[in-house]
């Protein structure tokens, strides 16, 4: 047999993430020993899904478990299963590159704060090389289940620019790491430290967890975990500390979950649930092709990681488990399209995770901590999910002219507590972002009427909207619409009767902008600006029209609406302007000006700014001598 023994270098990325967790983790270095427990169940969860079909992988080692061999005299720890293992290219691939998607924008996310870059690590799931914290060197030694005894390889690495790999004679299927301790790490081959952390950290790993202490009188392995599964025991039985810990297990975060929720549903259909509200989000939220769901049990054997058949899409942030009665053992992604009880099972599942939710929405602070960090992907729900409308809603949260605050922390609920006695809709505007929304002319009659408008600045808002066009019985309206109705104003005029009284300076204005505007208005809107621009009622919101042409589409041409203030001064000297070629520029200015306040950009930059040079030389008399 040749050894075949090679050294490669580590990709890119792995050398960066190597620097970025040791000196990001150092602090909180003993989770290297759950992330390694972790690896191991997940390898024997592996094993013994894949011996459902095939029993010859587990041959004569039926009994799964992880065993943790500590030698003080060596300096050594050693975490060792008998699960799946690896062939010589799977330990290439999984310990010397990272082909997770995304992972040049994760190390972007990377910012030097310790605690910050700790929580985008574990989101990662690289937890393997948090081993090299505490270990100058350490050493694979696996055989993949299946293979022969000669197929065994050996991985070993300091950590640094490379790593070696060579075939060696191993018996055992699985595999064993070896962590060789750094001198001032010693402290981890000590049998009572390591005790403590498998208790602290890995009580709920579902196979058991065995000590053996190399430098004991006696030498022999000792069970330290409770060996059961965590979802399988009762919730009077565990403890919070216990939830969390196992939550760190499920989805390699380094941090707590906001909220979680253990139910066992029994009858026609049993299965057992257990899900997690993350507290933050992971670094790939808006990858919707990215791998996401929920661990799938049969029976209590592993069946699949994500199984995302369970939760709609807007829910893709929310870990956990199920384990059903009732699925067979050999279910695929296949058939579970295909099973009649799942549509069954994912709405209750939805439900719970949407009365999580609202359960955590009554802490103010937890909440707005969900909704910083995952909010618009709720907001995706509006427009996918029509079942759960009304719970929905009652989640979102929006930036509002009442606070005056670039945060989005109200309710529809509170804003309806707060409107006027009689009022029956909702205001919103849709904006690029807060400041061009605060700021916005179509404000200034509803803020001068203390009408409170939502401000709306996420790029889901504009579909948003079109799934909720009412709240309790009150209309959604955008204030940037032709058609908006305002409360009587007390003046006894409607539109068409202020549109009649100003007809000649209208017509006048609508002959010179005609091929930039469809109509022009006197506007009931506006208090301080001399104009804005509108959308027609049937016409796409000017943001998402601005979203589809970037992204390529073509659209057929669209013109705005212009809405004149007739109590403002520049109107004033437009209506009073007697020479065609100042009155011409005037009125383009303020349609450019307009514009720019909606937010688009103006077709021709270079024209208008020829206009405004010889607008202000006319206003200051100037250019009358060369």
């Amino acid at each position: 047999m040749s050894d075949q023994r090679e050294t490669l270098g580590f990709q890119t990325e792995v050398r960066q993430l190597l620097q970025l967790m040791i000196h990001s983790l150092y602090s909180n270095k003993e989770i290297f020993l759950r992330e390694l427990i972790s690896n191991a169940s997940d390898a024997a969860d592996k094993l013994r899904f894949e011996a459902l079909a095939k029993p010859e992988l587990q041959d004569d080692d039926a009994d799964l478990g992880i065993s943790i061999i500590v030698d003080k005299d060596q300096r050594t720890l050693s975490v060792v299963d008998n699960g799946i293992g690896m062939s010589r290219d799977e330990l290439i691939d999984n310990l010397g590159t990272i082909a997770k998607s995304g992972t040049a924008e994760f190390l972007q996310q990377m910012t030097g704060d310790k605690k910050h870059d700790a929580h985008l690590i574990g989101q990662f799931g690289v937890g393997f090389y948090s081993a090299f914290i505490v270990a100058d060197k350490v050493t694979v030694e696996s055989r993949r289940a299946g293979l022969d005894n000669d197929a065994a390889v050996r991985w070993e690495s300091e950590g640094q620019g490379e790593f070696t790999i060579e075939n060696i004679e191993r018996a055992e299927r699985g595999t064993r790491v070896t962590l060789h301790l750094k001198e001032d790490e010693a402290e981890f081959a000590e049998s009572f430290r390591v005790e403590s952390l498998i208790r602290k950290y890995s009580d709920h790993i579902g196979f058991p967890v065995s000590l053996t202490d190399q430098n004991a009188e006696k030498v022999e392995p000792k069970i330290v975990n409770s060996a059961t599964a965590l979802w399988t025991r009762s919730r009077t039985d565990v403890s919070d500390d216990e939830y969390k810990e196992f939550y760190k297990h499920l989805s390699h975060d380094f941090s707590d979950p906001l909220s979680w929720s253990h139910n066992r549903v029994e009858g026609k259909r049993e299965y057992t649930s257990l899900l997690y509200i993350p507290g933050t989000a992971p670094f790939d939220l808006w990858n919707r092709e990215a791998p996401r769901g929920l661990k799938l049990y049969v029976q209590r054997v592993f069946i699949m990681d994500d199984a995302e058949q369970f939760l709609p899409l807007y829910l893709r942030f929310v870990k956990g488990i199920v384990d059903s009665s009732d699925l067979p053992l050999n279910v695929s992604r296949e058939l579970l399209q295909q099973n009649p009880e799942l549509a069954t099972m994912r709405n209750a599942l939805t439900r719970r995770v949407l009365d999580m939710l609202k359960k955590l929405a009554a802490d103010k602070d937890d909440y707005q901590k969900l909704w910083n960090e995952f909010g618009q992907v709720l907001k995706e729900g509006l427009v996918e999910d029509h079942a759960n409308k009304d719970k929905l809603a009652k989640l979102l949260r929006f930036a509002t002219t009442h606070t005056g605050k670039d945060t989005q922390d109200q309710s529809l609920d509170d804003y309806v507590g707060r409107a006027a006695e009689g009022q029956d809709k909702i205001y919103y505007i849709l904006a690029e972002n807060y400041a061009t929304a605060i700021s916005s002319p179509h404000l200034e009659q509803l803020k001068s009427r203390g009408l409170e408008v939502l401000l709306l600045t996420d790029r889901i808002d504009a579909w948003l909207t079109d799934g909720l066009s009412e709240y309790e019985g009150k209309t959604l309206v955008d204030v940037a619409r032709e058609a908006l109705d305002l409360p009587d104003d007390g003046d006894g005029k409607d539109q068409d009767k202020l549109d009649e009284d100003h007809k000649a300076l209208l017509e006048k204005i609508e002959a010179v902008l005609s091929e930039r505007v469809e109509s022009v208005k006197v506007s009931r809107r506006l208090v301080d600006s001399p104009a804005c621009v509108v959308a027609g009622d049937q016409d796409l919101n000017p943001q998402v029209r601005r979203m589809l042409e970037a992204s390529g589409q073509k659209l057929p041409e669209s013109k705005p609406i212009l809405e004149i203030n007739v109590e403002h001064p520049i109107v004033g000297r437009l209506s009073g302007e007697a020479d065609d070629g100042r009155f011409n520029a005037l009125s383009n200015i303020v349609l450019d000006h307009a514009l720019l306040a909606e937010g688009s950009q103006l077709d021709n930059p270079a024209e208008y700014v020829q206009r405004m040079n010889e607008f202000m030389l006319h206003a200051n008399g100037g250019a009358d001598n060369g």
